[in-house]
């Protein structure tokens, strides 16, 4: 039988299912870990509802873990190992003026077009789901319970996409919103992961060989007030 955790009738989760009747939803472990149900991200769970108690007991039906789904130790010890540096956002600006770096926004289309740095090429890490099977419907309802109604799922084109825009001896600038760190501190000791060095992980792993990683993300270039576009 699969292991059981169970979640305290006061849980804030648990007031989210309140009046439900006993019901099973299944989502993915980013997105359990997203909602607090996990720290773990290399199973699938599903969670069941009943007046006294939450469960979330593992599925047997788990997927392969992706390169994107390394922990983030495995990623972060890599990044270490290729030497891929952090940046700040001045600068990356004055590297994409002066040498020719080319600053990669892996953040979603949508935010893309609301503002990017001057001369940004964007290909995102993540993407709304696509597909229509029965996991990707339950994982949409998963969303639409907790009030997201635009579940992201990892691009499985990201790769591709990025040899049709970019030489892989391109000299590259990684950016995402918040940026993530390799730095330890006292709460995080080995860092924190985000978008932009997952996406780097994937590019270093996959044979580009000049990638730079911006640190503290597009917030701190929005900060800066470095040039920036809009499309809409």
């Amino acid at each position: 039988m699969a292991a059981l955790t169970s979640v305290s009738a006061g849980s804030s989760l648990q007031h989210r299912f309140h009046s439900i009747p006993h019901t099973c939803y299944y989502l993915s472990a980013k997105e359990c870990v997203a909602y607090g149900l996990a720290t773990t991200v290399n199973k699938r769970f599903s969670l069941s509802y009943k007046p006294s108690t939450l469960r979330i007991r593992s599925a047997a039906t788990k997927p392969a873990k992706s390169p994107a789904e390394e922990d983030w130790s495995t990623k972060r010890a890599f990044l270490l190992e290729k030497r891929v540096r952090s940046v700040e956002a001045k600068e990356a600006f004055r590297l994409q003026k002066e040498n020719n770096f080319v600053i990669l926004d892996v953040r979603p289309e949508a935010e893309f077009k609301e503002a990017h740095p001057e001369g940004a090429i964007n290909v995102q890490i993540y993407r709304l789901i696509k597909e229509w099977t029965a996991w990707d419907i339950a994982r949409r309802a998963a969303f639409a319970f907790f009030g997201i109604f635009s579940g992201t799922e990892e691009n499985p084109e990201f790769l591709q996409i990025m040899e049709s825009k970019i030489n892989k001896d391109a000299k590259i600038i990684v950016a995402c919103s918040s940026g993530g760190t390799m730095k330890p501190t006292q709460n995080l000791p080995e860092g924190q992961q985000s978008r932009s060095l997952i996406a780097a992980y994937l590019l270093v792993l996959n044979g580009y060989n000049n990638v730079f990683h911006l640190e503290g993300g597009l917030y701190n270039w929005f900060k800066e007030e470095l040039p920036t576009v809009s499309e809409e």
